[in-house]
């Protein structure tokens, strides 16, 4: 496969179950065999999505020693910001040629979660940064709940499976900013080739080159997506819960040609956590005598800890 399929969500939300079924088995399909689709039909609408990016930007070019008194110790970069190179993938030395920010979960039923995850961090130098996140957050968690409930379909289980996992889950919003190359990498690149942590991420900001997604022969393709069109993809949570049916693919962001080496690149993924009580244990349903078993039982905090040590964001 040499092209991410491309999905309708307002297919999966109709009346009509011949579309309904076509959209369970078209992404179910396209995360058997490459692991990421483009999907239109979701909920953020243009005015949101240009006022992320102007706040965003506006962010990033505030000063350095501005952003850094963002930067909160002790906490593993889960919320406010995470400056130039700090992350590496896993195995890498080099850190990636980026620095972002992450809003978090926003609490508002569940004072035991509300006190386990750290507050999110408020940014006085711009009045309306923190609340055009919250408001793209929850766009991208409503989303992100269907094409949950989609695959829950698609892996025989109960349609609204997921949804007592992801309400109030750890989830993350990413704001990166991947800044003008100044001179030759040293081995670094923008994002080093890495599977996600997650259930699955929502990605703002694939319509130019720079993605890339490894096909199952090997293969890096361009992963570009229409400007109405997010990309999906399956990550190592939900991958382990299905016993590798839906695939966590290997990606990268590369850098550009040399030519456009003095341009920023900037992109958003949503990254949708459960709860971190949720058991990513084998499904049932999912083992049988051609495939068994291939992950030991763990849940997703711990699976979560585990793969923020290896990623060396927290000791």
């Amino acid at each position: 496969m040499n092209k991410i399929p491309s999905v309708d969500l307002r297919d999966f939300l109709s009346d009509s179950k011949e579309r309904k079924q076509k959209f369970i088995n078209e992404i179910g399909h396209a995360y058997e065999t490459i692991g990421f689709v483009a999907l239109k039909g979701h909920f953020l609408d243009n005015e949101l999505v240009d006022n992320l990016y102007a706040e965003i930007k506006n962010f990033f070019e505030l000063p350095v020693e501005t952003k850094q008194q963002y930067e909160i110790p002790g906490i593993g970069g889960q919320r406010g910001y995470v400056s130039f190179g700090k992350e590496s993938a896993k195995g890498k030395k080099e850190g990636d040629l980026k620095e972002f920010w992450h809003f978090g979960q926003y609490v508002d039923d569940n004072p035991k979660l509300a006190d386990e995850y750290p507050d999110n961090v408020i940014v006085e130098e711009l009045p309306k940064f923190n609340e055009v996140g919250k408001q793209t957050y929850q766009m991208l968690e409503k989303t992100a709940k269907y094409v949950l409930r989609s695959l829950a379909l698609y892996l025989d289980l109960d349609e609204e499976y997921f949804d007592k996992y992801i309400h109030n889950g750890n989830s993350i919003l990413r704001p990166i900013h991947y800044p003008p190359i100044k001179e030759e990498p040293k081995g670094a690149v923008r994002a080093a080739a890495h599977g996600d942590i997650n259930l699955i991420t929502l990605l703002m900001g694939a319509h130019g080159k720079g993605l890339q997604v490894q096909n199952h022969d090997g293969e890096w393709i361009d992963a570009i997506a229409e400007p109405d069109e997010l990309m999906i993809n399956v990550g190592d949570m939900l991958s382990r819960h299905s016993n590798n049916k839906l695939k966590s693919t290997i990606h990268r962001v590369v850098n550009p040609p040399k030519e456009l080496w003095g341009t920023s690149r900037y992109s958003i993924p949503f990254f949708m956590h459960p709860v971190s009580e949720m058991k990513l244990d084998v499904l049932e349903n999912c083992i049988d005598s051609e495939n068994p078993k291939q992950f030991d039982d763990i849940t997703a905090g711990e699976f979560l800890t585990e793969r923020l040590r290896e990623l060396g964001l927290i000791k």
